[in-house]
């Protein structure tokens, strides 16, 4: 008889498995979970009698701290898809983009031809105090070369990020010339509103990418300046914003909303994760037409300010049915530097709704989004079914539903003709980035002498320049698609432009310009009319 050949999954997985419920009472402990103590301390013992077995006895040498790691995660995968473990080698990059800052020299890059280059040094940050220069190219960090070697961005990230107050020493080449800076690493600041511009006189803008530490403080200067400019309507994009910090959510739904509105609400099994937010008196666009554009990508925060602004009358929502993500997770630091995320409530909006989709099926809720698009969600709105059993009703009395994301009040089918397999290729293999960036540094001067204005509306993209690109793309291994490239001309053109734009002026130049190719954002300046009708059902 034949030994079994197994996997060294299979041969971990009965270890996985058996440590699974074991795991889940030793990190209960570790979080003073309140039930039975006897049961608690049982537990314990029988995951520690568990690992001394296996570390004496088992036939082969195990690390014990990975299995510890592999049974946390099986035991929480059982509980719900958003409860989480971080363990501690991760904590600070999974925190970073919540935190609102991160640790680092400051520059923006990309890797042209095995080759680093700086598009941008970030406003306020340490390679701008050193003068550090869009298009200069990093060779060296700390004697290391890291030109033409397969670099690629996780290395170099790895590489010049580091803790506040600690030095790297950089050499750039800047027109074949070598310089070399000491660079000390501060704090650099992470942005998650990406722009706020006018879109005409009246109309303002503001895309909101994530909800972090400083996103309301980021918002609210935002809303101000476009006041200031002459603002009496705003879209507020919060297309696949998959949310964050919830205070950030509700101190927004406060700006918009008059004293004494109920905005969330949560309940859980403990009572202090129960709780009640209201709106104040404070708001900064309380009385303004407003229209929010969602999307199958936005979720959890997105949807708590989405929510309390439909169930209250206030705003427009505009799109596809959003994400689904009802459920509050609380951080807990594990003595070993890890962190538990670990739901600890559910939130509903105002009407009483949750808008929490089914989990029981974790294979199911992984492929949710997908199954949307196969059986045509994301193109007609009659294809999407909410159970009775669940609908609720806004302040003015319109039926809206719980049980699976805020479905949007005006539905924009998903745009087809805006994808391309070849656009894609030019992205992912940079080629787009390559080709805008050696333009935009060419014809700077012009361009930036005229101002972002005159580029908006006078600025062709030529087909010299697309045949430009294309062999660009060829030189990365792109194989070009001229057929592809013919038939959608228009959004290459837009795209080469818009990545030109960012380029000499940044998101404020890149969104008016890409949001030519927003489906949701181009419905929705054409619907206020049905926000002033909404607000005269409000009152």
């Amino acid at each position: 008889m034949s030994e079994p050949n197994n996997s060294k999954y299979q041969i971990r997985l009965p270890l996985v498995l058996c440590l699974g419920l074991a795991a889940g009472v030793f990190v209960g402990a570790s979080l003073n979970v309140k039930r039975g103590t006897s049961d608690v301390n049982q537990d314990v013992q029988k995951f520690r009698e568990v690992l001394t077995q296996i570390q004496d006895e088992y036939v082969d040498t195990v690390n014990t701290g990975a299995l510890v790691d592999d049974a946390i995660h099986h035991m929480l995968n059982k509980l719900d898809p958003h409860s989480a473990y971080i363990p501690a080698a991760d904590r600070i990059a999974a925190n970073e983009d919540l935190r609102g800052n991160f640790d680092g020299i400051g520059v923006e890059f990309n890797i042209f031809q095995d080759t680093i280059v700086v598009v941008s040094a970030l406003s306020g940050g340490p390679s701008e105090a050193l003068g550090i220069q869009s298009g200069d190219k990093i060779i060296k960090v700390d004697g290391k070369l890291l030109a033409g070697i397969g670099v690629t961005s996780p290395d170099v990230m790895k590489a010049l990020k580091g803790p506040k107050g600690t030095e790297v020493n950089v050499t750039i080449l800047r027109r074949n010339k070598e310089i070399a800076y000491k660079i000390v690493r501060d704090k650099i600041p992470q942005y998650s509103v990406d722009v706020s511009y006018m879109v005409d006189s009246e109309i303002g803008y503001i895309k909101v990418n994530r909800f972090a530490a400083t996103t309301f403080e980021e918002f609210h200067a935002s809303l101000k300046k476009l006041k200031e400019q002459g603002m009496k309507k705003l879209v507020l994009d919060l297309q696949g914003n998959p949310g964050g910090y919830m205070n950030m959510a509700i101190d927004i739904a406060d700006d918009f909303l008059s004293a004494g509105k109920k905005i969330v609400f949560t309940n859980g099994k403990e009572k202090k994760y129960n709780s009640d937010a209201s709106s104040t008196a404070r708001g900064e666009f309380e009385k303004g037409d407003l229209i929010v554009l969602m999307n199958e990508g936005s979720a959890s925060a997105s949807e708590i300010l989405a929510g309390a602004l439909q169930d209250n009358d206030r705003a427009l929502i505009v799109g596809r049915r959003s994400f689904g993500k009802g459920l509050v997770q609380s951080p807990f630091a594990l003595t070993d530097g890890s962190e538990l995320r670990l739901t600890i409530s559910r939130y509903y909006t105002p009407s009483g709704r949750s808008i929490q989709k089914p989990y029981t099926d974790g294979d199911e809720y992984s492929r949710d989004i997908v199954s949307r698009y196969d059986h045509g969600e994301f193109f007609h709105a009659d294809s999407i079914h909410f159970n009775d059993s669940l609908k609720y009703a806004t302040a003015s009395g319109r039926s809206v539903y719980g049980g699976g994301g805020i479905m949007p009040d005006y539905f924009v089918p998903l745009d087809t003709t805006l994808n391309s397999h070849y656009l894609n290729e030019l992205y992912t293999s940079t080629s787009i980035q390559e080709y805008t960036f050696g333009y935009a540094e060419t014809h700077k001067e012009e361009l930036v002498n005229k101002g972002f204005e005159h580029f908006f509306k006078t600025f062709q993209v030529t087909d010299q320049m697309l045949a430009e690109l294309v062999r660009v793309g060829e030189r990365n291994k792109v194989r070009a698609d001229r057929r592809e490239l013919a038939k959608k001309k228009s959004l290459f053109q837009v795209h080469v432009k818009a990545q030109i734009a960012r380029k000499l002026w940044g998101n404020d130049g890149f969104f008016p310009v890409i949001n030519e190719t927003n489906e949701v954002f181009l419905n929705a300046i054409k619907l206020f009319d049905r926000v002033q009708e909404l607000n005269r059902r409000a009152m």
